[in-house]
């Protein structure tokens, strides 16, 4: 990731708004993300200003903060849905099926990715897993995976969401999964889904390699 500090600079606070009347939402949206994305990836998180990103996407500095508290929820994009939707997979889980094994199973199913997307979700996660400015940040987006999976675990195993259990479970899952994610962004050649179920596979049997 390149991050070539240039001077940032305000121009953008009067930018006209180009966004055609009647263009849907989830579009002004999207554009902005993309926007973001490209110019953090080139000059670096803390480089840009959210005038810049604003002026970059041909809306106002107001139309941002429509769509984004700040700049860094910009590099997310919408992770809630994320978030609601690993929970939709993990309420939909066969009740047969193991707790850890169900975990893992939303997990790579919440990450299958088409083609398409991949490149964007690269320069995502090399930003939000690089950027030193972003870390933190990060850790409050992980803390709502972390309870989504902690309820659901506690909610299979009868035990309290604040338990040890169901909270060792939510942070090793995520655990791997971003371990997977950091080995396929070291990769261009390698697959996602690869990685997730290598990881998933290691944590649920023990890591067996390592018994002996």
């Amino acid at each position: 990731m390149g991050i070539g500090a240039r001077g940032g600079h305000n121009a953008c606070v009067t930018a006209i708004e180009t966004t055609a009347p009647g263009l849907p939402a989830e579009g002004t949206r999207a554009r902005v993300e993309r926007a973001a994305l490209d110019l953090f990836t080139l000059r670096g998180f803390e480089q840009v200003t959210t005038d810049e990103v604003a002026d970059a996407a041909g809306i106002s500095r107001r139309t941002f903060f429509r769509y984004f508290a700040t700049k860094a929820d910009a590099v997310w994009g919408d992770f809630a849905a994320h978030v609601a939707r690993l929970e939709e997979l993990l309420a939909a889980t066969d009740p047969a099926q193991p707790v850890l094994a169900s975990v893992c199973a939303a997990y790579v199913e919440v990450n299958d990715y088409a083609v398409a997307e991949l490149p964007l979700l690269r320069e995502r996660m090399l930003l939000i897993l690089t950027e030193p400015a972003l870390l933190a940040h990060s850790q409050l987006r992980f803390a709502e995976v972390d309870r989504v999976v902690a309820r659901y675990v506690a909610g299979r195993s009868g035990a309290a969401a604040t338990d040890l259990v169901p909270r060792l479970v939510a942070a090793t899952t995520r655990a791997a999964a971003t371990t997977a994610f950091e080995a396929w962004l070291a990769d261009q050649r390698s697959a996602l889904g690869t990685h997730l179920r290598q990881a998933f596979a290691e944590l649920t049997a023990g890591f067996p390699g390592l018994l002996r």
